[in-house]
């Protein structure tokens, strides 16, 4: 048996699907292992290359089999679908992940520390309590509605809300009246929960170097800072500006063919909370631009003269990517304002 050289590994919560190869591709080994089994397995393992689809616990795995000393590479799963090979199962999923791992060419996810996973929970929790504050205030307001107590949506309107409901002179049933209360205690405790975790975030944001210097551009507030020193990979691996932009998902879809260059909407095939805390950050700017009024003549004026505010909030947010990766692999804070830039 040739030596092992790379370890193809299908993850799941207890049974893991292990392929070794060759330097040449060729199969050593197949084997389906416990949890247990699996530790024991790869520790018992020389040195090697583990590669992972980048999927739930891959990272705890990575920093594992790193420990051990192994190299670790973790692949995107939409990459590694094409080389499974008719049937899918767990043993055609290992193999595949080996096969797109041995790819010259491929592009490897890198592995996430456990403070980086610990800050990516604060915005994922934060983010959920959002969403459930935001259904207990339109279901409030829907019940409301079917008694013709009728609200604007937002946050902003929760005391009217609170108000209808302490109305004595309405004739709305007891029993729904308690409930309201209810909800509106709901209400009032999330938003209690989210003014806590902003407040761990802005500490995390004011405790950390590079958040600092993010801060410094007009836009990027400190969750937005944050989530890019969470979710960002570092920026020494992208050649340019335009490179972490496309990874963000800021670019225009490509359906190119025979030298004609087609462009559609925007990919929105990176990362997520990125993505969307630019374009807030974006929009952000352009309310103040529009209500103190742009410069004439500058990028930001022409943009707004000729495209709507969303086509504008995209490209401004992919202007915004850009420079966050001047100031990153610069190590400068931003200069010159965003509103006069060509």
């Amino acid at each position: 048996m040739g030596e092992v050289t790379i370890i193809g590994v299908d993850l799941a919560k207890n049974v893991f699907q292990v392929h070794g190869a060759a330097a040449d591709g060729s199969v050593l080994f197949r084997k389906k292992l416990s949890r247990p089994q699996f530790i024991r397995f790869m520790a018992e393992q020389p040195p090697s290359c583990v590669a992972m689809e980048a999927c739930a616990s891959a990272h705890h795995w990575a920093r594992q089999m790193t420990w051990q000393g192994h190299e670790v590479r973790l692949i995107a799963p939409h990459y590694v679908k094409p080389f499974i090979k008719r049937q899918k199962n767990d043993a055609a999923d290992a193999e595949a992940i080996v096969e797109a791992a041995l790819r010259p060419t491929m592009r490897f996810v890198e592995p996430k520390t456990a403070d980086q996973q610990a800050r990516a929970i604060a915005f994922r929790t934060r983010e959920q309590l959002v969403k459930q504050r935001t259904e207990t205030i339109n279901a409030l307001r829907s019940h409301l509605y079917e008694f013709g107590h009728v609200a604007p949506t937002g946050i902003g309107f929760v005391p009217r809300l609170a108000k209808m409901v302490e109305d004595p002179d309405t004739d709305m049933p007891q029993l729904a009246r308690d409930i309201c209360r209810m909800l509106l205690e709901q209400i009032a405790h999330l938003t209690e929960r989210l003014k806590d975790l902003k407040a761990r975030i802005e500490t995390m944001s004011d405790e950390a170097e590079m958040p600092r210097r993010l801060r410094t551009m007009p836009g990027v507030g400190p969750i937005t800072a944050l989530a890019v020193e969470t979710f960002a990979p570092p920026m020494d691996q992208f050649c340019r500006g335009r490179d972490f932009a496309a990874w963000l998902g800021l670019v225009p879809r490509q359906h190119s063919t025979g030298g004609k260059q087609r462009l559609g909407k925007t990919s929105k095939m990176g990362q997520r909370d990125i993505r969307r805390l630019l374009i807030t950050g974006a929009m952000a700017v352009i309310r103040w631009a529009t209500r103190r009024g742009s410069p004439k003549g500058s990028w930001l004026a022409r943009m707004l003269e000729r495209k709507p505010l969303s086509v504008v909030a995209v490209a401004l947010a992919n202007k915004m990517a850009r420079g966050i990766w001047a100031m990153q692999t610069r190590g400068e804070d931003y200069r010159g304002p965003v509103l006069i830039g060509a």
